[in-house]
């Protein structure tokens, strides 16, 4: 069977293809507010439907994050077919309505169903998103265009806190707050209004953008099938989806868990908080997604095929240290200097496993690799994750104050675990981007 003749047309502009990923990432902003808003409110929350860390933990994690997964799988094969502009304009409003629904939940299991619905709703985005910019930039430059979009998670995560915290403390001197004909809400309930309604206008603006041309396509005669795909490489593709997905545990648990160490262990108040670790990730860890793509597309032009896989290694074993004394640390000055540099590193490897996975499979799958890749990746970093740590913290280590200790535990573990898996397939994953680069 003869290999096509690559694609030669020209690209998008630069111009146009940047806006657009400053628009996905305006999107995956918005979803990270969402979604970061539940770590502010764990006191709140836990006082008023009468919940443990434990379950708070599914709330924050299993509950969004197990249809989010399941869901992308659908949705990813529709981007490899569809409009991926509408997906994500759809999905955004359906998740935006739904954070505000979790401002009217008085229980348990309607808060849970929320957070289920807003999951549902995530999933349109990253498969769509992801195909989108590998269709406006060359390999050589995709790197960086992916980890501008993967800023999202950290701008989104930042603002939450920052925005959140005060937001949070201002809710609360003003009590309960009454909403004609709707009735009186606490003040916990009133932050997931203000944080899920302008979503609805941001999705919109998907109306102006194009759809590019699809490139990096497969022969047609080819067997290019999801399961067939993966299967005929399944080390490698088990290898890559692990390896970033297990460290993923250490990335989210920081995130969820961070403000509960400073203000069960230190007396820190949410807005504190939430002020001082928003100004770590806008400041440190969004610049560091960037970095950590620039590195990786410099290498990659230098003829380092393997450039994503060799930059996520690194940054893992160099903040395996931090990442273990972090959460322990009892002043919390050298807390928060140290958890700058873990954040700048965890912003560095954001980007990296979406440029990965585009890097070895064809045009007609890229949407659903993201898809699976998030299945596993979800589920195991949110779904597990702080599950994982809030039950040791719980059942062996004493309770609530002790969840720093338990961070650390889980998280050091995590992070040598993800760095070995990823070395093991540098062999196969380089051999997998030469096939790739004859596609056209």
């Amino acid at each position: 069977m003869s290999t096509p003749a690559v694609n030669t047309a020209p690209w998008p502009s630069p111009v146009r293809a940047w806006i657009v990923v400053g628009l996905l990432m305006v999107a995956y902003t918005s979803s990270f507010i969402d979604r970061q808003i539940m770590s502010l409110l764990v006191e709140p929350i836990r006082a008023d439907l009468g919940i443990t860390d434990t379950q708070f933990s599914l709330l924050a994690g299993l509950a969004f994050s197990i249809f989010y997964s399941v869901m992308g799988l659908p949705l990813g094969w529709l981007a490899d077919r569809m409009s991926r502009r509408m997906i994500i304009l759809i999905g955004m409003i359906a998740w935006s309505i739904m954070t505000a629904l979790c401002g009217v939940a008085t229980s348990f299991l309607a808060l849970f169903l929320a957070r289920v619905g807003v999951g549902v709703g995530e999933a349109a985005l990253s498969p769509a998103a992801y195909s989108l910019i590998s269709d406006y930039f060359p390999p050589e430059r995709r790197a960086r265009a992916i980890s501008a979009y993967a800023m999202g998670p950290y701008l989104g995560s930042g603002l939450a806190l920052i925005i959140g915290g005060q937001v949070i403390e201002a809710a609360s001197r003003m009590g309960p707050f009454a909403i004609e004909g709707l009735g009186t809400f606490a003040p916990w309930q009133v932050v997931f209004f203000a944080v899920g309604l302008p979503g609805v206008i941001i999705a919109l603006l998907f109306l102006l953008i194009r759809e590019p041309e699809r490139r990096g396509l497969a022969p047609k005669s080819a067997d290019i099938g999801l399961v067939s795909f993966i299967g005929r490489r399944r080390t490698l593709f088990l290898l890559l989806f692990l390896g970033f997905s297990v460290f993923g545990i250490a990335g989210i648990s920081f995130l969820v868990w961070i403000p509960a160490v400073a203000i069960r262990v230190h007396g820190w108040s949410p807005g504190d908080i939430g002020l001082a670790y928003g100004v770590i990730l806008l400041a440190l860890s969004v610049p560091g997604v960037y970095v950590g793509g620039w590195i990786s597309d410099k290498l990659t032009a230098r003829g380092q095929i393997d450039a994503p896989l060799i930059v996520a290694i690194a940054i893992m074993l160099s903040l395996t240290p931090l990442v273990v004394i972090t959460p322990i640390l009892d002043d919390m000055k050298w807390l928060l200097a140290s958890l700058s540099v873990v954040s700048f590193g965890f912003g560095m490897l954001n980007g990296l496993p979406g440029t990965t996975l585009q890097l070895v499979v064809p045009n007609q799958l890229r949407g659903q690799i993201i898809a699976a890749y998030f299945l596993i990746g979800t589920m195991m970093s949110l779904g597990i994750g702080p599950t994982i740590v809030a039950f040791v913290s719980d059942t062996m280590l004493g309770g609530p104050s002790q969840i720093g200790v338990s961070l650390s535990i889980v998280s050091g573990i995590t992070i040598v675990a993800s760095a070995a898996m990823l070395n093991y397939c540098r062999a196969g994953f380089r051999e997998a981007v030469t096939i790739a680069r004859e596609w056209r």
